[in-house]
C-alpha cells in the first residue's frame, strides 16, 4: 500500500503542470506577458512566472515542449523564439536577448551535475555553477546547440548546429564545433535599419 502513495504523490507532483486549471493558469500568465505558447510546457514555467523568476518579454514565443526549470532566475528578451524541446536550466541566472530565434533541441544552462563522488549516484550530488550564462540580442543558436555554464554570448551572433559552447563568443560571430570555436565574424550590413 505504502508504494501505491509514493507512486501516487509522484504522479501528483510529476504531472501537476498538465493539468487544466495549470495549463489555463499559465496561458494567463503568458497572456498577461504578452507572450505565446504554441504547446505543452514542460517544468515550472507557471510557478516561476508567478514568483518572479521568470521574466518574458513582450511576443516571446514558446514551441511545443520547451522545457524551463531551476532554481534560479530566467529572463527571456522581447521576440525571442524558443522552437520545439528547447530547455533552459538555471541554478542561478540565465538571460536570453531579445529577437533570438534558438532552434530545435538547444540545452542552454548555467550549471552541471557534481560528479565527484563515483558511489553516489550524480542525482544526489547537486548542481555546480560557473556564472550566470548569458546569450546577446539577436542571436541564433542552430539545432541541438549546447551552452554552459558561465558563458555570454555577444549579440548578433549565429551558432552552428550540434555546436557546444563552452568559452565567450564575441558579438558578431559565427561559432561551431566541439567544443564551439569561432570561425568567423559577421559585418554589419551599412545602410539596413538595425533592428
Amino acid at each position: 500500500m505504502r508504494e501505491w502513495r509514493e507512486w501516487w504523490l509522484k504522479h501528483r507532483w510529476y504531472g501537476r503542470a498538465q493539468r487544466p486549471a495549470a495549463r489555463l493558469a499559465l496561458t494567463r500568465e503568458l497572456a498577461r506577458r504578452r507572450a505565446y505558447a504554441r504547446g505543452r510546457l514542460l517544468g515550472e514555467p507557471l510557478e516561476m512566472l508567478r514568483d518572479g523568476r521568470l521574466r518574458l518579454g513582450e511576443q516571446v514565443l514558446l514551441e511545443p515542449d520547451v522545457w524551463i526549470t531551476g532554481s534560479g532566475r530566467v529572463e527571456i528578451g522581447e521576440g525571442t523564439i524558443l522552437n520545439r524541446g528547447v530547455m533552459v536550466a538555471a541554478a542561478e541566472h540565465v538571460s536570453i536577448g531579445a529577437h533570438c530565434m534558438v532552434a530545435n533541441g538547444c540545452v542552454v544552462t548555467d550549471s552541471d551535475h557534481v560528479t565527484d563522488d563515483p558511489d553516489r549516484p550524480a542525482t544526489w550530488q547537486g548542481f555546480i555553477s560557473k556564472g550566470p550564462t548569458t546569450i546577446g540580442d539577436h542571436t541564433w543558436l542552430g539545432a541541438h546547440a549546447v551552452v554552459t555554464s558561465g558563458v555570454t554570448i555577444g549579440e548578433r551572433c549565429i551558432i552552428g548546429a550540434g555546436a557546444v559552447v563552452t568559452h565567450d563568443v564575441p558579438e558578431w560571430s559565427v561559432a561551431v564545433g566541439v567544443p564551439a570555436r569561432v570561425v568567423r565574424t559577421r559585418e554589419p550590413s551599412h545602410g539596413r535599419p538595425e533592428v
